[in-house]
Order: structure tokens, then C-alpha cells, then sequence
């Protein structure tokens, strides 16, 4: 079983390959509390998007897709309801199907072992508009995938934002390819751009199963900075290598295939986040050092609460923060007191999460999470 989304692709024609229509996300619900609703994320804005339900007997779609044959043995489309699907999307953005001159799919995205939950599949289709619209509504836009990619590799705090759906689906493929491969059979994601997640079996604590295996590999290298600033550099960062030992074999296939200089950062010193096989030849961090990765920039962030020497680290450059186990995908997180975790510099380290306004909250166990400050104030609260 799975959840199953539907996402538009929706162009002005066959031959543009440039500009497709996103939609501003409604935000999760407020607090009604007047402090914690004051922190407000930047508006986030994606492909429009809906939940395939599934038929009782096998449908038939009405509109016409070009390519499904290809993906038929993956997913039977007659166990959904495809038009209606396709309806309530194109209702997102003022359209109709009487708007659009021809479908055809464009990809199929199982999501990586994040769990707890139903994964999630993505089907893409894209749609090639009959005429040129120009009243959509104030919640839509067109937006060319180089302006995209300028919103993710140059972010600025509380600007607009960029959904994982038009990345996943759509930006990934146009962007200029990271000479960094994750060479790896387990499935993971790649979002922002640049910044890979595999979730891998581990040791951690129910109702997870897998800790997120962070690398970051840049896609765009301007050329190499010289900073003397910076604690340590290198060309490819990965974080917390805390795999089961019946996947060392892909965690080792996943390093070998990295060129150039490997760091490794440890957001704290579990046992489902790192084991003793890294504890060689290290340097300790306190918070507020940076990390040069090739031309990318990351910031060391101290965060105790969870454990008493617990880090979190931002990319500097698209403002992405990889919070260890501060937070995690789905649930509350978890205070180890035998390790000197404390209520009180929880909170302080939370708050500090706020301040920095980050665009996106990585955890080490779950999903990415697209609304940082509502989290954080649902933890706080």
C-alpha cells in the first residue's frame, strides 16, 4: 500500500521547455496563539498537486495520456480515479480540462524509505495548454526553471521558496548535472538540489526504521574558495554514517563512488548516527565554525537538548538546516537524559532554529519538512 499524488506539469506548449505554472501552498493551520503565530514561513510554491483515490472497479481514465504504457507494470492507473484527480489540480490553477490540447506522463517517483507512514508515489503528467492564458490566479504563476534554480542555490531568509514536487519532478532533470553520483540501489532524493537524502536501516528507535544519510555533493562549482576562516574543507560533505551493519556494503559502495576530498560530519554521538569506525582522525567542533564544501558553504550550529554536545548544521547557500534529532519527521523527538539531554536548552536551541529562518528542516529520521517555523512552534507548544 502507498499514498499516491498526482502533479501537473503544465507548460504553454510542446516546444516550451522553459516556464510551467506553480502555485502558492496553504500554509499549515495557525496556533491561535499570538506569539507562536508570529513566525511565519515565506510563501512555498510547487506544482499543483492532488491525492489519487483509489475505485472499488477498475476506471478507465477519460482524458487521453500519452506513455502510460511503459509504467503499466508499476502502477495499474484503472485502480484510480485519474480524472477527478486531474480536475481538482487544474481547479488550483483556474483551469479546466478543456484548457489543456494533449497529456502525456512524464515520470513515476517512489519516495524513499522514510516511514513511519504509507510512502509516498508521485505520478507527473504533463500538460501542454491549448491557449495561451494569461488570468491565472493571483495563487499561480509562471516561473522559468533557470529562475528556480536561482530561488534554491542563492536563498535569502523569508524569500520565496520552492516545492520538492517541481524539483523532484521537474528541476532536477534541467539543472546542470553534479559530477557526484549517489551510487547506491536504495532509493533517495534529491532536494535541494545538490543535497542527496538516503534513508538507510539503522539502529534507531521505533517508529522509525531508517536514519537519513545526508550528502552533500555541490551540482554547481564556481571554483574552489580560499577561506582561512573555515575549520575544514573539502569536495563532498556526508552526514551521521550510522547505518545497520547489513548495509555497510551500500554505505561503502555510496563513498567509494565520491571523488575528491570526504568530510563527515556527526550530529551526535548515537549509535544509530554514527559507530566506531569514524572515530578516527576527527575534529572537534563547538558551533559557529564553517565547513567549505567545494564553492558551498555550511555553518557548524551547537544544539544541545536532545544529547548535551548535540549539532546542527546550515548550508548557508540555500539556507537548508540539517537538525540531527532535534526534530524529526513525523512525532515529537526524544530527550536522552543519560546523555545529558535537558528540557531547557531545548528550548533555547529551538528558538535559535527560529531565528535562523531556515527555508527547509532536514531531520535524520523522516521526511523533509517544508514549514520550519510552524514545526518549530508545534515542538515548542
Amino acid at each position: 500500500m502507498a499514498t499516491h499524488i498526482l502533479a501537473l506539469i503544465l507548460k504553454r506548449n510542446a516546444a516550451d521547455d522553459g516556464e510551467f505554472i506553480l502555485v502558492r501552498q496553504t500554509p499549515p493551520p495557525k496556533f491561535n496563539d499570538e506569539v507562536y503565530d508570529s513566525f511565519l514561513d515565506s510563501d512555498l510554491w510547487d506544482l499543483p498537486s492532488t491525492k489519487l483515490n483509489r475505485v472499488e472497479v477498475a476506471l478507465e481514465p477519460g482524458a487521453v495520456i500519452e506513455g502510460l504504457a511503459p509504467f503499466s507494470e508499476t502502477i495499474d492507473f484503472r485502480n484510480f480515479d485519474i480524472d477527478a484527480a486531474i480536475d481538482r489540480a487544474l481547479g488550483q490553477v483556474g483551469l479546466k480540462e478543456s484548457n489543456i490540447g494533449a497529456w502525456r506522463i512524464s515520470k513515476f517517483v517512489e519516495e524513499p524509505e522514510f516511514g513511519p507512514g504509507l510512502p509516498v508515489r508521485t505520478i507527473y503528467i504533463v500538460g501542454e495548454l491549448a491557449r495561451a492564458n494569461s488570468h491565472l490566479p493571483d495563487v499561480c504563476k509562471w516561473m522559468p526553471v533557470e529562475s528556480c534554480l536561482s530561488v534554491l542555490h542563492d536563498v535569502k531568509p523569508d524569500n520565496v521558496r520552492v516545492g520538492n514536487l517541481a524539483v523532484v519532478g521537474l528541476v532536477n532533470e534541467s539543472s546542470r548535472s553534479s559530477e557526484q553520483k549517489v551510487h547506491t540501489s536504495l532509493r533517495y532524493q534529491e532536494y535541494p538540489p545538490g543535497v542527496f537524502l538516503v534513508p538507510m536501516k539503522s539502529r534507531t528507535g521505533k517508529p522509525f526504521l531508517t536514519t537519513n544519510l545526508i550528502i552533500f555533493a555541490p551540482a554547481i562549482v564556481s571554483g574552489k574558495l580560499s577561506d582561512n576562516s573555515c575549520a575544514i574543507s573539502g569536495d563532498v560533505l556526508i552526514v551521521d554514517p550510522g547505518c545497520h551493519t547489513n548495509v555497510h556494503e551500500e554505505l561503502l559502495k555510496i563513498v567509494a563512488a565520491l571523488s575528491g576530498k570526504l568530510i563527515i560530519f556527526v550530529t551526535h554521538h548515537h549509535r544509530d548516527h554514527v559507530d566506531d569506525d569514524w572515530s578516527h582522525d576527527y575534529t572537534l567542533v563547538s558551533g559557529g565554525e564553517d565547513i567549505l564544501i567545494g564553492d558551498q558553504r555550511l555553518k557548524v550550529v551547537f544544539a544541545p537538548g536532545h544529547t548535551d554536545g548535540h549539532m546542527a548544521l546550515l548550508h548557508v547557500n540555500t539556507h537548508s538546516l540539517i537538525v540531527g534529532d532535534h526534530c524529526v519527521g513525523q512525532g515529537s523527538a526524544v530527550l536522552d537524559s543519560t546523555s545529558g539531554g535537558n528540557m531547557t536548552e531545548y528550548f533555547h536551541s529551538t528558538y535559535k532554529f527560529i531565528d535562523l529562518s531556515p527555508n527547509i528542516l532536514i531531520p535524520m529520521h523522516g521526511r523533509v519538512n517544508l514549514w520550519p517555523k510552524n514545526m518549530l512552534c508545534g515542538y515548542l507548544k
